[in-house]
């Protein structure tokens, strides 16, 4: 039978409750939140920064919120209050649900998938990982090929003392890692 993403979170404590000495089901890791973000690249394409948030709506179920420069860099041609990237933080049943897709559907369909790698956990237990294509994911037209972009997806586990801890955690959740 399939299991979800939810059904999963719930049996951590079990599978977990021997390794980390667990005596409380509150004391397992959960998915606090999931925050998936792009940016925009070159401002000059005014198709593009309409896009963008379009299919990055489409994808996450939710509108995308702007980020401006905090500060100008000349190097970059970015001048302060610009628009350089699009975020959008999911929580709830909407960040399981979007895990989900990522897990069972969007990762499957990456060319040359071989897992995601397990040293992209912080000290605080995040785990961040990157999408090369927006193309993957099946809400998105691949005949627009000229446009496609990347995005972070980071998914924040609250209650985690170590790297051990979350990489375990995701590994019940169903996260495919390298071997």
């Amino acid at each position: 039978m399939f299991k979800t993403v939810s059904q999963k979170q719930k049996q951590a404590f079990e599978s977990l409750k021997e390794k980390f000495n667990y005596k409380n089901p509150n004391e397992a890791p959960r998915i606090e939140k999931v925050v998936v973000s792009t940016g925009v690249g070159s401002t000059t394409d005014k198709q593009k920064l309409k896009l963008v948030p379009e299919k990055l709506a489409l994808i996450t179920g939710q509108k995308p919120r702007e980020i401006k420069a905090k500060k100008s860099i000349a190097q970059f041609k970015v001048r302060e209050g610009q628009l350089s990237a699009y975020k959008v933080t999911l929580r709830g049943e909407k960040a399981l649900g979007f895990l989900d897709k990522v897990i069972d559907i969007a990762l499957p369909r990456t060319r040359d998938f071989r897992g995601l790698s397990a040293d992209s956990v912080d000290e605080m237990g995040n785990y961040t990982f990157g999408v090369k294509e927006n193309t993957i994911f099946p809400e998105t037209s691949d005949e627009e090929l000229r446009n496609v972009f990347g995005m972070s997806v980071t998914i924040v586990v609250s209650n985690t003392d170590s790297k051990e801890e979350t990489i375990s955690f995701l590994e019940l959740i169903g996260l495919p890692f390298k071997k």
